[in-house]
Parts: C-alpha cells; structure tokens; sequence
C-alpha cells in the first residue's frame, strides 16, 4: 500500500469511527465556537498532495501583483528584510523525537508526504534587489553549516539566528553578502528531544532583550512532564550575558514572535494540540504576558480541561489566560508580521500578516494560505481578510505552503516564504514604484 493510499484508509477510518467531520464553526476572532473534544483511534488525517505551480502562481488581491522573488531554495522557513533591503532567508528542516504510538508512525508517513523532498538547507540566504524593481541581483549563502536555523533578528551590528539547538550572533557589517567567521553562542537551547524544533526569535525594541520560542516535545505531554522541561515556553534572552529566564509558559508551540509596533507587546502566532477533532483546537495569536500561563497541555482556550493529561493541574487551569484571536484549527500559523502605513492602500494601514501552513489533523484541509488582521488600538478587530491565496489547486493538491512572512523596510512589499515550492513570493502595490536603494559598498 502506497503512502496516498493509507492516508485515504486512515481517513476513512476516522470517520466510521467517530462521524469526525468538519461543522463548519466560526473559528475565528476573540470568542471562537469551540465543539466538545472527540478522541479516536486513528486521528482525522488528509494533507494535501504536493504538485507544481507550473505556470500558475497564488491569487493576491485586486490592485497588488505577486513574483517569485527567489526560486530553487532549501526549504526557506523565516525571513529577515534588512535596513537597507536585503532579505534574509532562513533555509532548513530539524527535529529529533522518537514516536511512541502507532499513530505516530502513520500521521508521520502522511505529513512527510506533504512536504518537499529538497534537502534541508542549513543556511541563512541573503537576496539583494538593488535597484528595487521586483527582481534578485545578488544571491548568496550569508551564512552556512548551520543546525536548522529558523528566528532571525538584527540588533544593531549584530545578526542573531535561532538553530535549534543554540542562540548564535554574527558581526553584521551593513551591505555585506557572507559572513564566514564563527557566531557565538549566545545560549544554549532545549533540543535533547525536538518534537517542535522551530526556535522562533524577536528582539525587544530596545535591542536589549532576545526572545525565543520553544515548543513542546509532545501533542499533549504523552512523553510525560519531565520530557517538557523548559519547552512550551517563550524564554527572555539578556543578549550580552545570555542569562535566560521564562516570559511565559503553557504556550504549545509559539513558531513565529513579533513586537506591535505601536503598543511595544510581544506577540506571538502559536499552533495548538491535535487529536481531539477537526476543530479543536484552534490555532491563535496572542498578545503575551510576561508570567502568563496559556494552558498547555492542561487546558485550551482559557478553561477547556484536556482530560487526556495525567496528573491534573486545577491549579494551572485557573490561571489559564484566553488567547487574544483564534485563526482556525490547525491551520499552522507559522508566519507573523506586523504593517501599518499607507503604501498598501486605505484596506491594509494597520494590522498583522500571518502565514498559515495548513492542516493534517482535518478532514477538510484549512490553512495554506496568507491572511491579513485589521488591527485598532494595538488590537486585532473584525474577521482574517485572505491575502495570498489558491496554494491549494482545484483538487486540493498542495502547490505550496506559506511559512514567514515579513514586509519591507519601506513598505511597499510582502515576502512569503513558500516551504513546499521552496520559493520566497513578493507581493507588492500594482503602479507604485519603489525608489531604489543607495547601492551597498561592502562586499
């Protein structure tokens, strides 16, 4: 039996086994429709097949126009666009945990299936478009033999990239294309086990404090608590000392970070728990408490009780916080980018970009697509407005995956990393120019 054949068995286990399918619930925004949790023996499974885009490329909205910025990547996951424009691409693939249930070797066969067969990269890319007409001058590997690096940010003249095993900082000279001297190692990170090896990473705006985030080792702590030390957390990172302490806790899996422009909160886009349905539990972005706790693994969206967990914590669940905006179970929201300003027009002045990768844990396929957040007073109001779309094709066969995504220095273009395609997209205004960049002096 080929790999499409048992994901299509597994489905339909599924179902016959529990009637498991989507009700379409309103899943988006502060109060999402949250159904009661149904455990099966075999999880709903069905990813979305890989094809190519051929000649077709993702649907943008009326009035804007998307290229492929960069093609023939590693599997390009976070981006980093520099003050003088150029895009940093961080290219790779880790993890390291072993399955303990059968379940686990058949949702890996699918999900292996939905991804690129192109090696892991290791690599943070640099792409330059000097005079800034849409199109790469200069491509170059910026920085190579990396540990699966993910988080990127810039704190003055020093480059910060999340592996995910450790915390590293590069000298950064403005307009320069490679970096061959050694990082430092700033700190360590947990990666003994790596069930969620992404180490998402932001810096204070004051450049004084990193943050990373660091994912569990489980769906729903089935490897036992001791195997959760120091994960499903947001550490605080002193840059200079590395000194580490946790911001917050309970947070499942906090893949993309990223400071409001306006308010200065820390934000997070974190993937919640699978095997409870198609529709539990919802995926969110979430303004974060320095001491908050968000639940994992003891409870979901505020004080929903995961009953699977042994020992209970009623003392934890109490003090639970609800997350700020749910986006929809398992759509795998990976990418976060915060814009305001006027150069995308009176429809996109002030909100967030977020990456959703999309589902396995479903019936019907949810995610794989670019949505935007209209944001009022540092918060997110109304419903997601679908920005870059159609990675799925008519047969629901996946052309791509988004993952980061970040905007320009000037703001007048999104990038889009597209793991699966292993292309990073660029969507811009039609008819507003960019004015070009004073060209970099070093090399």
């Amino acid at each position: 039996m080929n790999l499409k054949a048992l994901a299509a068995l597994t489905a339909a286990l599924a179902l016959a086994a529990c009637d498991d399918g989507d009700r379409g619930l309103d899943q988006t925004g502060p109060r999402p429709e949250l159904p009661e949790p149904r455990q099966s023996l075999i999880p709903p499974m069905n990813i979305a097949w890989p094809v190519a885009w051929e000649d077709d490329k993702p649907t943008v909205p009326a009035g804007f126009t998307i290229t492929a910025f960069a093609t023939d990547l590693k599997i390009p996951r976070q981006l980093l666009v520099l003050p003088n424009g150029d895009v940093l691409v961080a290219e790779g693939s880790g993890g390291n945990a072993p399955r303990l249930r059968p379940k686990d070797v058949i949702a890996g066969l699918v999900k292996s299936e939905g991804k690129t067969s192109v090696e892991s990269g290791n690599r943070v890319t640099l792409l330059r478009d000097a005079d800034r007409d849409g199109v790469v001058d200069t491509r170059t590997v910026f920085i190579d033999d990396l540990n699966a690096p993910y988080g990127l940010a810039l704190v003055g003249s020093n480059l910060y990239v999340a592996n995910q095993d450790a915390l590293l900082e590069f000298a950064y000279q403005p307009g320069q294309t490679q970096i061959t001297t050694p990082g430092r190692v700033v700190t360590k990170l947990p990666s003994e086990i790596n069930h969620h090896w992404t180490k998402s990473l932001a810096a204070s705006p004051d450049g004084s404090m990193l943050y990373v985030g660091i994912g569990s080792n489980s769906n729903a702590a089935e490897r036992g608590m001791m195997a959760e030390q120091d994960r499903a957390v947001i550490w605080e990172i002193d840059r200079i000392t590395g000194a580490h302490r946790s911001y917050a806790e309970g947070i499942r899996n906090p893949t993309a970070l990223a400071f409001h422009p306006e308010t200065g909160a820390l934000w997070a886009a974190v993937n919640e728990r699978d095997e409870i349905g198609p529709e539990l539990v919802p995926d969110y972005i979430t303004a974060v408490r320095d001491g908050g706790f968000y639940g994992w693994p003891y409870a979901y969206w505020g004080s929903n009780v995961d009953t699977r967990v042994r020992p209970q914590r009623p003392d934890l669940v109490s003090r639970t916080i609800v997350p700020d905006y749910a986006l929809g179970s398992h759509v795998a929201t990976l990418g976060l980018a915060f814009f305001s300003g006027a150069t995308f027009g009176p429809q996109y002045t002030n909100g967030a970009f977020v990456g959703m990768h999309g589902s396995w844990n479903r019936q019907n396929l949810a995610g794989y697509k670019v949505v935007w957040i209209p944001f009022s007073a540092g918060r997110p109001v109304g419903k997601p407005q679908d920005f870059v779309t159609d990675f799925l094709d008519e047969n629901g066969n996946a052309r791509g995956r988004p993952v980061g995504v970040a905007v320009d220095p000037i703001g007048n273009a999104l990038f889009v990393a597209d793991d699966l395609a292993n292309i990073v997209w660029r969507v811009a205004p039609v008819a507003r120019p960019a004015t070009p960049l004073t060209a970099p002096t070093a090399g």
